[in-house]
C-alpha cells in the first residue's frame, strides 16, 4: 500500500472513540503514513500529565474492552509518535478555554495548534473525526 496522509480530529471523551482514533493513528503511522492528530474539547483532558482517569464507555463494546487485554488508547497514541513518527497536536483554543498550559500536557504531544492550521495542513489527506 502506498503511504498517504492521515489527519485525525479527536473531540470525544468516550472510550470507544478515543480507542478507535488511537488505533487508526498507531496502525497508520507504523504503516508508513504521515499521521497528524488534533486533540480538542472532551478528548484533551485525557492527555494532561498524571491523568490516568478511564474514559467512560459509550456503549457495551467499551465495557467489553475494559475486561480484555486491549492496549490503552494513551499507549497507542504514544506508540504512534515513538514508533511511527505521528504528530499529536493539542488544540490551542481548547487549552485557552480550559486554562491549560503546554507544560501540563504529556511530553510526547507536539506544540499546540489551531484548527485553521490543522485543516490547512490536512488538505489532500484522509480526514477522520472521533
Amino acid at each position: 500500500m502506498e503511504p498517504s496522509k492521515i489527519s485525525i480530529i479527536v473531540v470525544s471523551g468516550t472510550h470507544e472513540r478515543l480507542q478507535m482514533a488511537a488505533m487508526l493513528a498507531s496502525v497508520g503511522a507504523v504503516s508508513g503514513n504521515d499521521v497528524s492528530v488534533f486533540l480538542s474539547m472532551n478528548a484533551l483532558p485525557y492527555f494532561a500529565k498524571g491523568n490516568d482517569t478511564s474514559a467512560p464507555a459509550e456503549g457495551p463494546f467499551g465495557t467489553l474492552m475494559a475486561g480484555k487485554n486491549v492496549p490503552a488508547f494513551r499507549t497507542l497514541f504514544l506508540q504512534a509518535v515513538e514508533l511511527g513518527g505521528a504528530k499529536v497536536f493539542p488544540c490551542s483554543m481548547a487549552m485557552d478555554v480550559m486554562g491549560v498550559e503546554r507544560e501540563a500536557l504529556e511530553s510526547y504531544l507536539s506544540e499546540p495548534l489551531g484548527l485553521t492550521k490543522f485543516l490547512h495542513d490536512a488538505r489532500n489527506a484522509q480526514v477522520w473525526s472521533f
